[in-house]
Parts: structure tokens; C-alpha cells; sequence
């Protein structure tokens, strides 16, 4: 008997902005975006629980969704556009030309919602059926062209549907996407522009000042006089022995952990709910590696930061990074989480207390790795200061949030909670047998601590 496919497409569609209200436009990429240049897709899914029936769902929620993109558009391009990546020494671009689309599937998928939207570990590969893929690379002598972003829409029968989404990392950061999806919200509630434009927040395209010194070293860091003839679009697929599964802390919890960091660090600089939750993740993630050197990263949003600072609505990426390098057995046992409590902290005071600035300096950093370059490197994907869990298109919050994209690299997601943005959750993602590892020492770390 033969079985049915797990995703059927149902329409595929190419949605511009409204005609006329785009004029052709570029972008040009900063030194905050050279860094990401050939960093994997962003892969974002938000799942929506509300029993529909595919007659309902393809003449109420399709259309819906599709409008609603189309104008949002039209004051987001960038969305819209492309990247074009030159031959060295032209500095690469977002460009935008009248006629230009972006891809947006509509699905229908046979999995089971409850099962995604779920806490416990789940295979990895079943969330890789509803994010979609960007479209290939058009390679020419004068220009690499890239589309920046895709939308998925996927159908499942009297339970809910999920938003699937994708990006480039150039086209900009967390902030940057929160912008964009705090638009569609309010486009898709209300059928029209007119309360955004009102009440929301436009994009700030003007670009950061330019930074010779930080613009070479990252196209080097990217290997950029290269990247035009060997770029490919990195994806994810299966069949994988990963399991994703989600870890709540509650602010409770965070607050036992800070005191407990206070109480045998009392001269510590930093120490909030953030780096506490990072430093409890990672003691646990060494505990279940079995590896000699971990590192540990998190990205840092300069817009306030930088002299003279930039608007929170300034569109792109601007992040410094921050991170923390031990010995895996410093990490491990009972004083592992106070270890990397107090190297997280001590680094983010380090960082935000620089005299040069946030900004990375890849050449002061470089003896980050004078040890060897770490086999384990976490970093934190997405920011608990970003409401995601907000992003209500008219149908209710999301039930579920998962940032797939941790999968390409062992990093994990952070966002605040559904039920309360005063706690944390945690998405990780790890091979089958060390998530079974993590779980008892994640567990059994709480009774510690609380």
C-alpha cells in the first residue's frame, strides 16, 4: 500500500509589491552585514492553532496572507529584492527592480500538529517539510544575483497551519525581521496600510557610517573575492538522528540562578537572566559532548551602541559579538554552570565596557583560538527582548515558535515565553542520545539550584 506524502503543494505564488509603489532602489551592505555573507539561511516557523477546514483555509487565510504580504512590501523591498555579490572590489547589494518577487508556497502536510508543537524532543527533520528554500543562484560574469527570502504557508487538516519563513542573513537581523513581521500583522488585522503607517514603525534605510578597517577585515573573514563564483545556498534535510526539543525557565528559576552566581561571584559585573540561562545551557550541553574545548557565543545589538547611535528601526544587521572559550571538563560538574556564569559575564562586561567600541575586532580576537579551534561552538539565535510570541496575524497567538535553523550549526534559540515574556524559552537541538544526556543533567541541575 503506498503511503501518502508528507507535503503536498497546494499553490505556489509570486507576490510583488503593489504595482507602481516600488521604485527601482538599492541597499548597499555595511560591514555589519559582511560578517554573514556566507552564514546558513535564517529558518523561522510559527505555528497557529485554529481548526479549519481547506475550503476555509484556502479562501480566508491564502488570500489573507498574500495581500497582506504584498502591501507590506511596498515599505519593506528589501524583502523583495535581491543580493548581488560583484567581482572584488565592488562591495555587494540589495537591489530591488520593478517586477521582482518573492516565492510564497501554500502546503498541506499529513504530520502531526500536536507532535510539532510539542515540548518533549522531536525529529529534527520533520520541521525541515515547512520552512522553504530560497531560490537558486543566477551566476553571470558580471554579477552573482541571490533571492533573500521565501514563505511557506502549510496546511494541517482541522488543526492549525504554520508560517514558514527564510532568509538570507544579510537581509538583516532579528530586529530587522521583527520590524517587518510587526507590519504584517497589522496590514493582514486591518486589510490595509493605514494603521501601520499610523501607528507603526517605518524602516530606517540610511546606512551606519562606513568603517574601512572593520569593512576589509570581514570581506576577508568571508573570503569575499571568492564568494561570486563559489556561492551556494546551504539547506537542511534529513534523514538526521537530531531531536529539537524545548526547555522553559521560569523567571523563578532565573532568579535562584542569579543568586546563586551573586553568592560565589559577589564581584561579578554582569549577571542577568540571559547570561545565567546561557551559562546553565551550556555547562549542561558540555556535560552531554564528550570534546576537549567549547566556545560559547551571543550576538550583541549595537544601534544604541554605536557613536553616534542609530535608530532601533534602522534596517539591516547590526550586531557585535560576544563570546567565551574553556576547557570542556571547567564546564562540567558542580561547579561547571558558576564557570560559565563567570566567563559569560566577565566577556559581556569586557565587550560593553570597550573603549573602541562593541564592535568585533576580528584582529584583537584572533587569539581567541590560540588553543585550537573549538569542535563544540554554540551560539544563541534570536533575542528574549523580541516579542515573537506577540506575532498575532488576526488568528491568535502562535502556539509554537522554533527557529530551525540552529540545526546547521548546535546553537540554540532564545525567546520569551508565550505565558509570560518574564521567562525564557530555550529551543536545542543535539543528536538523539545526547538530548537524553542533557535532559537528566538539565533537570537534575534545577534541583541544585532552586
Amino acid at each position: 500500500m503506498a503511503s501518502h506524502p508528507i507535503l503536498t503543494v497546494l499553490e505556489q505564488s509570486q507576490v510583488s509589491p503593489p504595482p507602481a509603489t516600488v521604485d527601482d532602489k538599492s541597499l548597499p551592505l555595511t560591514y555589519f552585514d559582511f560578517f554573514w555573507l556566507r552564514a546558513p539561511p535564517i529558518h523561522n516557523l510559527f505555528f497557529y492553532e485554529l481548526p479549519l477546514t481547506k475550503t476555509e483555509f484556502l479562501e480566508s487565510i491564502v488570500p489573507n496572507l498574500r495581500n497582506s504580504l504584498s502591501i507590506t512590501l511596498q515599505h519593506f523591498f528589501p524583502f523583495v529584492s535581491n543580493l548581488f555579490i560583484y567581482p572584488n572590489p565592488k562591495k555587494p547589494e540589495i537591489r530591488y527592480v520593478e517586477g521582482d518577487s518573492i516565492t510564497v508556497t501554500f502546503a498541506e502536510c499529513n504530520l502531526d500538529f500536536d507532535d510539532l508543537t510539542g515540548n518533549h524532543p522531536r525529529d529534527c527533520d520533520k520541521f525541515y517539510h515547512l520552512i522553504p528554500l530560497l531560490g537558486q543562484p543566477e551566476k553571470t560574469s558580471d554579477y552573482t544575483k541571490l533571492p533573500i527570502f521565501a514563505v511557506q504557508v502549510t496546511f494541517f487538516p482541522n488543526r492549525g497551519f504554520s508560517i514558514g519563513m527564510t532568509n538570507h542573513h544579510t537581509l538583516g537581523d532579528a530586529s530587522t525581521r521583527f520590524c517587518f513581521l510587526k507590519a504584517w500583522i497589522s496590514i493582514a488585522r486591518s486589510g490595509t496600510d493605514e494603521s501601520f503607517l499610523s501607528n507603526g514603525t517605518l524602516p530606517i534605510y540610511d546606512r551606519v557610517e562606513e568603517n574601512p578597517k572593520a569593512a576589509d577585515g570581514l570581506l576577508k573573514f568571508s573570503k569575499y573575492e571568492t564568494l561570486k563564483e563559489d556561492y551556494e545556498h546551504q539547506t537542511l534535510s534529513g534523514p538526521t538522528d537530531k531531536v529539537r526539543a524545548t526547555f522553559v525557565l521560569t523567571r523563578n528559576v532565573l532568579n535562584q540562578l542569579k543568586k546563586s552566581v551573586s553568592t560565589e561571584l559577589p564581584t561579578l559585573a554582569y549577571v542577568s537572566s540571559f547570561t545565567v540561562a546561557c551559562a546553565y545551557v551550556w555547562s549542561n550541553i558540555a556535560t552531554s559532548h564528550n570534546d576537549d574545548l567549547q566556545m560559547f557565543g551571543f550576538t550583541i545589538d549595537c544601534r544604541a551602541r554605536l557613536n553616534p547611535p542609530v535608530p532601533a528601526n534602522y534596517f539591516g544587521n547590526c550586531l557585535s559579538g560576544c563570546f567565551a572559550l574553556e576547557k570542556t571538563t571547567m564546564l562540567t560538574g558542580k561547579e561547571g554552570f558558576i564557570n560559565a556564569a563567570k566567563l559569560l559575564g566577565e566577556s559581556l562586561h569586557k565587550t560593553l565596557t570597550n573603549k573602541k567600541g562593541v564592535m568585533l575586532d576580528l584582529e584583537s580576537d584572533s587569539d581567541l583560538f590560540a588553543d585550537g579551534l573549538p569542535s563544540t561552538m554554540i551560539g544563541v539565535a534570536g533575542t528574549p527582548k523580541l516579542k515573537f510570541y506577540g506575532i498575532d496575524f488576526g488568528w491568535g497567538k502562535p502556539k509554537k515558535v522554533e527557529t530551525v535553523s540552529i540545526d546547521y550549526n548546535g546553537s540554540i534559540s532564545m525567546n520569551a515565553c508565550k505565558e509570560s515574556y518574564d521567562d525564557l524559552e530555550i529551543g536545542v537541538c543535539l543528536p538523539a542520545a545526547e538530548m537524553k544526556t542533557f535532559i537528566h543533567t538539565f533537570q537534575g541541575g534545577l534541583q541544585t539550584y532552586v
